[in-house]
């Protein structure tokens, strides 16, 4: 039976999402889909996801595996000990960390999904989260549909994008549960040494704070070896890490994540984590397996094809009247906006205009990111050097 509007059942939205809007890329890519659709051909320069495909040992990794009759049935929480093994020695290699493949790696269906299941594991009303300002927005929600108080810690250029400790350790942390960090940053490309996070190690500490430390982007345009936040003595005691092979591997939409650090910890997020779904596809961790053998011709391949990337945008940036700050690392470049403009918003709407270019707004990533745009090199050259083009065009964008 069709139920009429006088009669249609009204079904209040949770309180835990009261502050919590739609995901602003979920809403801004259905928008340039409908101006795509009315023949817009607009280019875009906002989302970081790899156009480039994953090695060939990889997809042919998951066709085999996807040809085998038992490949396709439910798989266990935890991933396959192949899987664990491999994501541990990949620690080993890279980072220089030892990790446990049976208790301390958490296979993850992305790290996006990690970080909600850490808020849901281990915060809650009366608790109190500290986040990035600017930061990946994501942080901000997950921290708030668990019902923890956000409390932002601010960075600056001048402070070098990075948190001033001594200022945060001068408020009240006493019901600070949490604070979630990201080097190599998201979105403004800096990187922490080991003498910071060295630093921050001895501030969690002190305060008897749990870091997770969010670190996808290490291995993507990085002039010196990946650093991991568990490789600082003492940081096993008070950090997890999140990573992921969705940039470093190219492979954003299979949904491979991990989740590193003490068994106990990582045992207490598997008690939420295995109420949410049933496992990894096999194909998939087998797969991830193979990508996680590569050597470094991988990644200095990778590599090449975006510092050619990266000269263009940096050129279409600075045609916009924008001058990025030299070193970044990661997918995008992040730029402050010229003084004409009132904000990143007011600039990049003005080249989604005019040039049909749509460069990401820093305000999404928090108020310290007003002032900035960001765009990706997940783009060919070719595209590329068209929305270069199409930018040089529009002799002064008017805001």
């Amino acid at each position: 039976m069709t139920t009429t509007s006088e009669t249609r059942l009204q079904v209040p939205v949770a309180s835990r999402l009261a502050h919590t809007g739609e995901y602003y890329f979920s809403r801004k890519l259905r928008e340039l889909a409908a101006r795509n659709a009315a023949g817009a051909n607009i280019i875009n320069l906002g989302i970081g996801s790899p156009d480039l495909p994953p090695h060939p040992s990889v997809t042919a990794a998951l066709a085999g595996s996807a040809a085998q009759p038992n490949a396709h049935g439910y798989q266990g929480y935890q991933g396959t000990p192949a899987l664990r093994a491999a994501m541990a020695d990949f620690y080993q290699r890279h980072y220089g960390v030892t990790l446990d493949p049976a208790s301390e790696i958490l296979p993850l269906l992305g790290s996006k999904e990690g970080l909600m299941h850490v808020a849901m594991t281990f915060l809650e009303a009366g608790d109190a989260v500290l986040i990035p300002n600017p930061g990946y927005p994501t942080y901000r929600a997950v921290a708030e549909i668990s019902g923890a108080e956000v409390r932002e810690y601010d960075l600056t250029a001048a402070a070098g994008w990075l948190p001033d400790l001594d200022a945060l350790a001068q408020t009240d942390l006493s019901r600070v549960k949490l604070m979630l960090v990201n080097y190599p940053h998201m979105p403004t490309g800096t990187s922490a040494d080991v003498a910071f996070l060295t630093r921050l190690v001895a501030f969690a500490k002190q305060h008897e704070i749990l870091l997770v430390h969010d670190n996808p982007y290490g291995f993507i345009l990085n002039e010196t070896p990946p650093v991991s936040l568990l490789s600082v003595p003492g940081a096993h005691e008070v950090a997890l890490e999140l990573n992921s092979l969705s940039k470093s591997h190219n492979m954003a939409g299979w949904r491979v994540g991990m989740l590193c650090g003490r068994a106990d910890l990582i045992a207490d997020v598997l008690r939420f984590k295995s109420n949410m779904d049933s496992g990894m596809f096999l194909p998939v961790q087998q797969a991830a397996v193979a990508a996680l053998a590569l050597g470094d011709d991988w990644f200095q391949e990778l590599n090449a094809t975006y510092r050619a990337r990266r000269e263009l945008v940096v050129e279409l940036l600075r045609a916009v009247g924008c001058e990025p700050a030299p070193g970044q690392v990661g997918l995008f470049i992040w730029a402050p906006v010229p003084a004409e403009y009132a904000d990143g918003y007011a600039l990049s709407d003005a080249v989604l205009a005019q040039a049909r270019v749509f460069i990401t707004p820093g305000g999404i990533f928090g108020s310290n990111g007003l002032g900035y745009v960001r765009a990706s090199l997940c783009q060919p050259e070719g595209v590329l050097r068209e929305a270069l083009e199409r930018v040089k065009s529009v002799h002064h964008l008017s805001s």
